[in-house]
């Protein structure tokens, strides 16, 4: 698609967690292929994660002093109405410097003043909305944004039927990019191509009941001979190493971080993960046999209804969080064992990846603004 060459101003804003950040970094990828001269400012919340991976992009941020509304009753509620008043000011104050042609909302808690400033100020606005059940910021910014890209089917349960456009989620190209990469994987993880694999991912954060529940199990998997790659969060990572050099394995790799997914996933045979929408949309596209176990707390438990979107497809596994403790051993095994079913979900998850959806995503974005 051809647009009119000029340097256009993005903003793109949200964040909070790497669910967010990276669709992020996707779109301003897509957009910055398509309009080599944009010029792209990520606006985000100071304190959280994108103020590091924006910039390690190779991207400006700006951060606002906003966090989310407790859902109990807590001191830190108090300082809400403060927070959204300041960045409710210095999101205007960034759009007055900048002067966007237009702004984009990922979702998080930075995206709602700035979209608020935006729309108030007459400039083009689109929401990408990852989940299956969206957040309540994108859903009371919904009425006054332009366009609102989506992941899922029935999402007119909550946003005005007219501004909806099906794009899936963007997942970065670098990580979904495998093809024969296995060598390469196995050299950078220090492990073997001929052994069975599996790959351990609780999000950017880490997930404590995983942790715990590998952790309980790693006799078991290193009996079979299993090799591991283990992101276990920064939280985790001191413990599950102080468990690694006891057992003293050569076939299990811990790390609070894994910077080369398209590594991890090349190796993989199959992945335990959380159900975040970004983390369903990458193992659709790799085709990797998924054991999902949702976070409980996720709003509206999306994580559940995310995944049981794939698990009626017959394109997944799922274990709810309050069994993990004493499921998760033998399913692993199970499917590790089983080609059969493993070769099944596969095909089903190709069937379900959205591809290109970052390219979709910057086609309605560069659609809008030349309007």
């Amino acid at each position: 698609m051809n647009y009119k060459q000029q340097p256009y101003k993005f903003i793109i804003s949200g964040g909070g967690t790497g669910g967010h950040i990276f669709p992020a970094i996707a779109i301003a990828n897509a957009l910055q292929e398509k309009q080599p001269d944009a010029n792209i400012l990520f606006v985000g919340a100071k304190g959280k994660m994108e103020m590091e991976k924006v910039p390690a992009a190779g991207y400006p941020i700006e951060g606002l002093w906003i966090s989310g509304l407790q859902r109990k009753l807590t001191l830190k509620n108090l300082s809400f109405p403060f927070k959204l008043v300041s960045s409710l000011a210095k999101a205007r104050s960034v759009i007055n410097k900048f002067k966007p042609d237009m702004v984009i909302g990922v979702g998080g808690y930075a995206s709602g003043p700035t979209l608020k400033v935006a729309s108030g100020k007459g400039i083009p606005t689109l929401i990408q909305e990852q989940n299956s059940y969206p957040g309540i910021t994108n859903k009371l910014l919904a009425g006054a944004v332009s366009k609102i890209c989506v992941a899922y089917d029935g999402m007119e349960k909550f946003f005005p039927s007219e501004k909806i456009i099906k794009t899936g989620n963007p997942v970065r190209k670098q990580v979904i990019d495998i093809e024969g990469k296995k060598e390469e994987a196995a050299r950078y993880f220090g492990l073997d191509t001929s052994k069975r694999t599996f790959l351990i991912v609780g999000g950017s954060q880490g997930a404590l009941s995983i942790n715990k529940s590998i952790a309980n199990n790693l006799d078991n998997f290193l009996q079979k001979d299993y090799q591991m790659v283990w992101q276990t969060g920064k939280y985790y990572y001191e413990e599950a190493q102080a468990l690694a050099k006891k057992k003293d394995s050569k076939s299990l790799v811990i790390t609070a971080f894994i910077d080369r997914m398209d590594l991890a996933y090349a190796l993989a045979d199959v992945i335990i993960s959380r159900a975040g929408a970004i983390a369903i949309s990458e193992i659709c596209a790799v085709a990797k046999p998924p054991v999902f176990i949702p976070l409980p707390t996720a709003a509206e438990d999306h994580q559940t209804k995310n995944a049981q979107a794939l698990v009626d497809r017959d394109a997944a596994l799922m274990i709810p969080d309050a069994e993990v403790m004493e499921k998760l051993g033998d399913t692993v095994i199970k499917l590790m064992e089983n080609e059969e079913i493993k070769t099944r979900l596969s095909g089903n998850l190709k069937s379900l990846a959205i591809k290109n959806s970052a390219d979709r995503i910057a086609d309605e974005i560069l659609k809008l603004v030349t309007e």
